[in-house]
């Protein structure tokens, strides 16, 4: 065979064993070093069975070469001779190029690895103590901790241990490191060590016994006086200031002594660093004292502690210094961790608890974010840990440090489904396999997965994945994530249904008061209503209670982010009650991915869109429709009212059938203005608030000009058929003419008429006046529908005046008669209903009027100001705070529309942009002609769209028009959702109506229109 024929034999083989470089293995073959062995083909398999061969031959290469001639030998010997060791050592130096470095530099060190054929016998703090008793100073301590983790990671990397062992046998290391750190810090300060006593207590991963290969170690310091130290600077008879004193100096001393540990275990020196001991879990953090003696920290506990401090002290556990002080620090604190559920605050905490921290990771990071990430590890790890806090007051078995253990004691004692259970060990078990090996490559504290194929690839075959190792590590990440991510959910509710269900005789079930307590935890106020509910919707063994028992995990879920989930799961009761024999409804949540999640935020988020849904429950198919939450445009409502009124029997009927449109489409309004502000988990909330707010106010405005169409025709039909004996008009006003209005919005109009040809003006004005009335008493009518009010009350001579007139009968009085808050009130004209050209006519009337050329005079700018002022003293509600009143308030709606409505009157003659009805365009006209300032221009438009949306969230909240924000705790938490402030931000707890985080909220809000109130009073109220 010809040289290249030879060469080309060597690269396939080595391919074939798993190189990706053939060419560099090959080099490293040939050198010297190897003259032994390289021919061997117990060597090529040994390093082909690795993660990464060619790294394990570099790191074995390296190895070699940094021993003497007679010692190389010896190695190569023993590598061929002794299979457990050659699998241990290849199979280190292929998964962790820092354990690599560290042999080369102290080759030795592979000999570790020999004393461990016993069957890989595994070690506890005690063997780790004593693998670290000769370190003397920091870098003995390195060197040391590093010929501990050989040995671990080489049991790892070979399957003697699985996971849970190995991430045991860190946490041991880590206690054992953490002593000896101490003992030296101790033996440099001898005299601060005899002042004190000082209890090192592991919180975390470590006091859970799981941790990582890099982590940090979280750790509280706990410090008294020696024993006996009192008398060191005193007799008795000194009293309580000697006493004090001794308890500071000895808490000054520990302070040093815990200090130097953490320098020793964090420091980076030549021989690298171990990890950083984490102190930040410590009462008050950072800005906290790093040691404090026992009643301090129970002290700061009793009185001061929050949910999630409890959470990290449940897995604490004395490792280090006084261990007797350690553990009564434990007993001291444990029985307050399993009292956390019953605090006042317990569900807002939960509420914010559960959320993924993911704010902060970047958003090219998030897809492999392997801790923090949707369905990560932290899903697993808080899951398992909030049931804990739940159910562990009243079950001592589930009292354990470690998420796995735990998990069993769960799924053992009923409060989790065996199944749910088993996934989850399973997926928790790979997940953090993959976090072991990701950190033993390099060992640096990271949980991405790397993007780098090389990478993946050795990752892919350190867990055994060996035929495409990419791609089968992708698939099996991702679907162990997504049963994560499914189950996170289901597991707190699923146990929730089986004890009401009552399905399989003789399987363990969440005794009742079990079951009510963890609805507690998740924020249900009434959870024995909760039970009853979940009881009648899935009880049974229909296809019906089946599916139900599907949907109801995940739907419990969404309805607990919301401020009140008894209502979101009594309107979802109430739903399916109506439709239940419905076959597409269930079918709907089940099968389309939206509607379900969907159907929860609406149900959940105030009064105003359930009360819509139960009257027409059809409705929900809306929410399932991929276009179904699209506003429809006022032209395709008026064709829909007009065909129902032309079918209709009489006017009674055609009316009821309008205000059933009304109700219908108010409703998905409604449903997309909450859907849009709440988000859902796969599209948040990310909409623009003067987009929703405009999409409101034109959706409303549209769908009662519709609605007043077909009020008019059903009116007409029912005295003179098709043609009215006038021509007549509505002309909306107010925020009806501005396409502004909320849900509870009046219809602010005018009625305007023309006599038809050859009718009389008697005959036309009768019919014109009964046509209104008419209209009226038909929209009022009393039916399970919302009403919508006619205003009338702008018009000439205001409610004294007759309710409608001719063009002519408008044109004398605006004339003669006209006053000027009658001439601003016209700038929100704009013909709604009946005949357009009529409609048209009149703003051709009323143009001048609004718009006056060459602009308004002082006296009337005057006049303007001074109806402002007055309106300001006389017609704020008694009692109201004039910093909350959206309407009427410092720098609120009215604030804002006087300005721009002066702004208008004064220069809309020269500027055609400000002729609009609408405050926002007319903002925006006047910014871009250089009447307003960006600056100006935007704090006035924020102060609007803030104020309006706060109006329009107390009606979706209460079910009624308001305008101040609500003093009820669930009600000021729901509108805080609404305004975008997320889940749990805004507490429900007692304590006045704006306490805890709804400050926030409401600091906000007198922000913006303080803001708004300062700008307003520049141009309102400046110079002419």
């Amino acid at each position: 065979m010809t040289v290249q024929g030879r060469r080309s034999s060597n690269f396939t083989r080595l391919l074939r064993h798993g190189f990706t470089d053939p060419s560099a293995a090959e080099r490293l073959l040939g050198v010297p070093e190897l003259a032994s062995v390289r021919t061997d083909p117990v060597l090529l398999d040994a390093l082909g069975s690795t993660a990464d061969p060619d790294l394990a031959l570099r790191g074995l290469v390296r190895l070699v070469e940094a021993h003497e001639p007679d010692d190389r030998h010896r190695l190569l010997d023993t590598l061929i001779a002794a299979k457990p060791l050659r699998d241990r050592l290849l199979g280190v130096l292929g998964a962790s190029e820092a354990l690599g470095d560290h042999l080369a530099r102290h080759p030795a060190d592979w000999q570790v690895l020999v004393t461990y054929e016993s069957a890989d016998l595994h070690p506890g703090v005690a063997e780790f103590e004593a693998g670290l008793a000769d370190a003397h100073d920091v870098d003995t301590l390195r060197i040391a901790y590093r010929r501990c983790l050989l040995s671990l990671a080489a049991r790892d990397v070979c399957g003697t241990t699985d996971v849970a062992q190995t991430a045991a046998e860190l946490a041991d290391l880590a206690i054992a490191t953490l002593r000896a750190a101490l003992a030296v810090a101790r033996a440099a300060a001898p005299e601060d060590a005899a002042l004190c006593r000082l209890a090192v207590v592991a919180l975390g991963k470590c006091g859970g016994n799981e941790l990582n290969y890099v982590s940090d170690v979280d750790v509280i310091f706990v410090g008294e006086p020696a024993h006996g130290a009192a008398h060191q600077h005193g007799t008795p008879d000194d009293g309580a200031a000697d006493t004090s004193n001794t308890e500071a100096e000895a808490v000054r001393a520990a302070t040093r002594l815990a200090a130097h540990m953490m320098r020793i275990c964090s420091e980076t020196t030549a021989e690298g660093t171990i990890w950083p001991v984490d102190a930040n879990l410590r009462p008050e953090g950072r800005n906290g004292p790093l040691v404090r003696t026992l009643s301090s920290h129970l002290a700061y506990y009793q009185r001061w502690a929050k949910t999630w401090e409890f959470q990290a002290l449940l897995k604490a556990r004395a490792v280090a210094g006084d261990i007797a002080l350690g553990k009564e620090y434990v007993d001291a604190v444990s029985p307050m961790v399993w009292q956390a559920a019953d605090r006042e605050n317990f569900v807002p905490d939960v509420q914010k608890m559960r959320r993924r921290v993911v704010d902060n990771i970047p958003v090219g990071q998030i897809d492999r974010e392997l801790k923090l990430g949707p369905g990560g590890l932290r899903d697993v790890e808080f899951a398992v840990q909030l049931l804990q806090l739940v159910h562990g007051r009243s079950d001592a078995s589930l009292r354990s440090g470690s998420t796995l253990v735990a998990l069993r004691a769960l799924a053992a004692g009923g409060y989790v489904g065996r199944a749910d259970a088993a996934q989850l060990d399973e997926a928790y078990r790979f997940l953090r396999s993959m976090e072991h090996h990701i950190q033993l490559f390099r060992l640096r504290r990271t949980h991405l997965v790397p993007d780098d194929d090389a990478d993946l690839r050795r990752l892919g075959r350190s867990l055994g994945l060996r035929t495409e190792p990419v791609s089968e590590l992708n698939r099996a990440w991702k679907r162990h994530a997504s049963v994560v991510r499914r189950l996170h959910e289901k597991i707190f509710y699923r146990p929730l249904l089986d004890a009401v269900a009552q399905l399989a005789p003789g399987e363990i079930r969440l005794s009742p008061k079990a079951a009510g307590q963890r609805l507690e935890a998740l924020g249900y106020a009434d959870p024995v209503a909760a039970l009853r509910h979940l009881e009648a919707l899935s009880s049974g063994v229909s296809r019906k209670a089946a599916i139900q028992r599907t949907l109801l995990p995940v739907l419990l879920g969404w309805f607990a982010d919301s401020a009140d989930p008894d209502a979101g799961l009594l309107g979802f009761r109430k739903v399916s009650d109506a439709l239940g024999k419905t076959p597409w409804y269930l079918r709907l949540l089940r099968d389309e991915g939206a509607a379900a999640e969907n159907l929860a935020r609406v149900l959940s988020a105030g009064r105003l869109a359930p009360d819509l849904l139960l009257r027409a429950p059809e409705a929900v198919a809306i929410l399932g429709d991929p276009g179904g939450l699209k506003p429809r445009g006022r032209k395709h409502l008026e064709l829909e009212v007009l065909a129902a009124v032309g079918r209709a029997e009489t006017a009674e009927i055609a009316v009821a059938v309008t205000r059933g449109v009304r109700r219908r489409e108010l409703f998905r309004t409604a449903a997309a203005d909450i859907i849009g502000s709440y988000g859902t988990e796969e599209n948040p909330a990310e909409e623009d608030p003067g987009e929703l707010v405009d999409r409101v106010g034109n959706a409303v405005t549209d769908l009662n000009s519709a609605t007043l169409s077909g009020a008019l025709r059903a009116a007409v039909r029912q005295t003179w058929g098709d043609t009215l004996p006038a021509r007549f008009a509505v002309i909306g006003m107010g925020r009806f003419g501005g396409h502004e209005q909320g849900y509870g919005s009046d219809a602010d109009v005018l009625f305007v008429y023309e006599p038809r040809e050859g009718v009389g003006d008697h005959e036309a004005s009768r019919a014109a006046s009964t046509v209104v009335s008419e209209m009226r008493r038909l929209l009022q009518l009393p039916t399970a529908d919302p009403p919508l009010m006619i205003d009338a009350d702008l018009r000439p001579e205001g409610r004294t005046g007759p309710m409608v007139r001719t063009l002519a009968s408008y044109a004398a009085y605006y004339r003669r008669w006209s006053l000027g808050w009658e001439s601003q009130a016209l700038l929100r004209a704009e013909p709604m209903a009946g005949d357009a050209e009529l409609g048209r006519d009149f703003i051709e009337l009323i143009d001048p009027l609004r718009y006056p050329a060459e602009g308004l005079s002082e006296a009337a700018v005057r006049e303007i100001r001074r109806l402002k002022a007055r309106m300001e003293t006389e017609r704020l509600p008694r009692g109201a705070d004039p910093t909350l009143h959206t309407k009427l308030g410092r720098g609120g709606l009215s604030d804002v529309e006087w300005t721009v409505q002066l702004i208008q009157m004064r220069h809309a003659w020269e500027v055609p942009g400000l002729r609009t009805t609408r405050t926002r365009e007319a903002l925006a006209a006047a910014h871009a002609a250089d009447l307003l300032s960006a600056e100006h221009a935007q704090i006035l438009d924020e102060a609007w769209v803030l104020a309006t949306r706060v109006r329009n969230g107390v009606m979706l909240v209460r079910g009624r028009a308001g305008d101040t924000f609500p003093s009820d705790g669930r009600e000021l938490a729901a509108m805080g959702r609404y305004l975008g402030y997320g889940p749990g931000s805004v507490a429900p707890g007692a304590g006045g109506p704006y306490n805890g985080h709804s400050g926030d909220m409401i600091d906000d809000y007198r922000r913006t229109t303080r803001r708004a109130r300062a700008v307003m009073e520049e141009l309102f109220y400046g110079a002419v």
